[in-house]
């Protein structure tokens, strides 16, 4: 099983476990009469590391593919002062020797206590058939364990396991902010819908291997069966106000904001206009994240192209290259105003 997760590695020790191979290239030494090296980027559920086998690169290539989980031995050396595994051996994994949870992302949260932010929430619910209908969906152990446990999309944004609970209670902290600035807004109408607006990604997404959608998550969209359930859940608490019935399932339709972004309607509401804007800010503000911290190579400033947002994003200047610009500029002479000549006339 596995021995050693990417946090674990540290400069000087030993590197004995499995990774998935993310990345793999042979590129040319500076001597081109030496050959090939190979470049590796390895990874699992805690992070990814930038690996090269100096010898017997092209061989070393063709033993494994890309996404594929290998078993490697090196040691880790320091690089940009960064840490880097020089492979001595690898080979392609065999089934049996590793579990698929190693590699399968999740929160870097503590789940209870997100959980626990959650609970909070809802007990905090004033309006009694919101808090009756949430209450309802949450006394589900198997619903429970699936909203822990689900992510939050398959690639855009906290697609992680735990990742919709903790985008949830991220939209949650967004939502109580505003409604503390708009007072005009139905508190608790914003609160619900932020706790059930992607309930669907419990039934629409897999995760056991690789996060992936359901074959109803595929088909339906994690919106259709969100208000699907919450629809369901509503018949079953008495007395449930049709109006209130109305503006919670519109919240779940719209959240997206824009037909062309998956919207069954626009936002038409003031609750809903504020959900999609929130639910979008924590969702982006991870995505960027989320493409920050995957840049492998940070030596040159930039993250490779997203193609799905169109563009690179800055991460910055390494330390030591700022470091150098620094020291740079401080050795340049510098002109006092008294020794510039006059202009000629």
């Amino acid at each position: 099983m596995k021995k050693q997760f990417v946090r674990d590695l540290k400069v000087g020790g030993k590197v004995v476990s499995f990774f998935v191979a993310k990345y793999k290239m042979l590129e040319d030494f500076r001597d081109k009469t030496k050959g090939q090296y190979l470049t590796v980027v390895l990874a699992d559920r805690t992070g990814q590391i930038l690996a090269r086998a100096w010898e017997q690169g092209p061989e070393l290539y063709k033993q494994f593919e890309k996404d594929e989980i290998i078993a490697v031995r090196g040691r880790v050396e320091e690089y940009l002062e960064r840490p880097q595994v020089i492979i001595e051996k690898l080979r392609r994994a065999k089934p049996g020797e590793y579990s698929p949870q190693d590699f399968v992302p999740q929160t870097e949260q503590p789940v209870d206590r997100l959980w626990a932010t959650l609970q909070e929430t809802i007990a905090g619910l004033t309006n009694p058939h919101l808090k009756a209908l949430i209450e309802s969906l949450f006394a589900d152990p198997a619903f429970v364990e699936g909203f822990r446990l689900a992510p939050a999309s398959k690639a855009l944004h906290h697609a992680y396991l735990g990742g919709l609970l903790e985008y949830v209670t991220e939209v949650i902290a967004l939502a109580k902010t505003l409604i503390g600035l708009y007072p005009q807004l139905d508190g608790d109408l914003l609160l619900a819908g932020a706790i059930l607006h992607d309930v669907g990604m419990v039934a629409g997404a897999k995760y056991e291997w690789e996060i992936d959608y359901t074959d109803e998550g595929r088909l339906l969209g994690h919106i259709v069966l969100g208000e699907r359930r919450v629809a369901a859940a509503i018949q079953t608490i008495p007395d449930f106000p049709p109006e209130l019935a109305l503006r919670l399932q519109h919240l779940i339709l719209s959240h997206h904001g824009r037909y062309e972004w998956g919207a069954v309607r626009e936002p038409q509401t003031l609750e809903a206009a504020a959900l999609h804007y929130l639910a979008e800010t924590a969702s982006q503000v991870n995505r960027f994240q989320q493409i920050i911290e995957g840049q492998w190579d940070t030596s040159k400033g930039w993250t490779e192209f997203d193609r799905t947002l169109g563009r690179s994003l800055y991460i910055g200047k390494p330390p030591e290259a700022a470091e150098a610009e620094m020291t740079a500029a401080a050795s340049q002479p510098t002109t006092a105003l008294s020794e510039i000549p006059p202009a000629q006339k």
